[in-house]
């Protein structure tokens, strides 16, 4: 959503004409060309679709715009090792598809949040914060171990450590049980703040 415009298969696409449309198209990467007006921040935020994993065409849209228009990519998931998953997948590549990792990676990307800083700072409702499954500390444990973690985003690693020593995990949506609208003031005080890692 913003100030985007590209061109796919000879259709020009404005997204600002029509902020509330669902925009579908094949991915083409020779044939998309991207311009902008003011769009100088993108968010990519994603619920539910998929589980929230991002799939091809998603990725490499995201690399796109990185390499055509330079801007800032911020990530905003869930705080559980699902949500680092997804997170990890955009900034590293998926380890199933590490062949083509250059293609499909955003290594500028930043995490916006959610973080276990947040849950002093806003203090969400007790029956929002949820216990991690067996599953999940395993999965946590499992990320640990990627050593990309440790080279390349030591603090995305100590967050992901503070949230399996804590054994807690919650969603985005339980930081907005005070007001309805949280999220619209929490994600540019983070951008504005450099509240981001």
């Amino acid at each position: 959503m913003g100030w985007l415009r590209f061109v796919e298969s000879g259709r020009t696409i404005s997204c600002i004409k029509v902020p509330t449309r669902l925009i579908q198209f094949q991915l083409v990467l020779k044939k998309l060309k991207l311009s902008r007006a003011w769009l100088n921040t993108f968010l990519w935020w994603r619920k539910k679709q998929g589980r929230g994993y991002p799939d091809v065409t998603t990725r490499r849209f995201l690399r796109l715009l990185m390499d055509q228009l330079h801007i800032p990519a911020y990530c905003l998931v869930d705080y559980d090792p699902h949500g680092f998953d997804i997170l990890s997948n955009y900034r590293f590549g998926s380890m199933q598809m590490a062949y083509d990792a250059k293609l499909m990676r955003v290594p500028e990307i930043r995490w916006l949040g959610v973080f276990h800083s947040d849950l002093a700072k806003y203090q969400p409702l007790d029956r929002c914060l949820l216990s991690l499954t067996s599953e999940e500390k395993k999965k946590a444990e499992s990320m640990l171990l990627r050593c990309n973690l440790q080279q390349e985003a030591p603090r995305w690693r100590v967050e992901l450590e503070a949230m399996l020593q804590r054994g807690l995990k919650f969603e985005i949506e339980a930081l907005s049980t005070t007001s309805i609208s949280f999220l619209s003031q929490y994600i540019p005080l983070k951008i504005q703040e450099g509240g981001y890692i």
